[in-house]
């Protein structure tokens, strides 16, 4: 029989068989773990070959060695960056999550032990004063000529009111002043007053 060269037998189908005798339990061993992979035997053995030629492993030797070494160091190394991650996270938690959550707490305490809601101010008219119109010192000019424009517009609306002003004199009783004035426009007066 002739020998066949290395790249006829790497292709399927082409080239014969040989027989390697194995023991029994080893050959076991080799069946039910080339079943894992669903491919013929050959295929399984050829891809072994080919994977301790390539990452030049020694399977008796160094190579267990080397992978398990490999393997430790990364593992290190990954250790290393999840003690970083941690102390990253420790740190942001230290300066700001806690931080921020100890005044959010506070303030909802303090909110709910005072219990009570605000009370809105009711605006009370001031009396009228005569001193306005002169220029004050501490006063800005556009908030005096705002005073000025209220002061004219209040002016105005009572001298409305005024000249709706009629006086009754009644046959009997004493005689008494009337507004003409509508019911909408006088609860409109009372609101702007309170």
């Amino acid at each position: 029989m002739e020998k066949q060269s290395t790249n006829d037998r790497t292709k399927k189908g082409t080239g014969g068989y040989s027989n390697i005798t194995v023991k029994k339990e080893t050959a076991l061993r080799f069946r039910s773990y080339s079943k894992r992979f669903n491919k013929s035997h050959s295929e399984v053995l050829d891809g072994m070959i080919q994977y301790f030629k390539e990452n030049n492993h020694d399977p008796f030797g160094e190579g267990t060695k080397i992978i398990l070494d490999s393997i430790k160091k990364l593992e290190r190394q990954m250790m290393k960056k999840f003690d970083r991650l941690i102390a990253i996270i420790k740190n942001m938690e230290k300066t700001s999550i806690r931080p921020t959550y100890e005044m959010m707490l506070i303030l909802y305490e303090a909110y709910v032990k005072d219990g009570r809601k605000p009370k809105s101010k009711s605006v009370k008219i001031q009396e009228e004063r005569m001193d306005f119109l002169e220029p004050r010192n501490t006063v800005p000019k556009t908030e005096h000529d705002r005073i000025l424009q209220e002061f004219k517009d209040y002016k105005k609306h009572c001298n409305e009111i005024l000249n709706n002003v009629e006086k009754v004199e009644p046959m009997m009783g004493k005689p008494y002043l009337k507004i003409n004035m509508g019911i909408g426009d006088f609860e409109s007066l009372k609101y702007q007053l309170r």
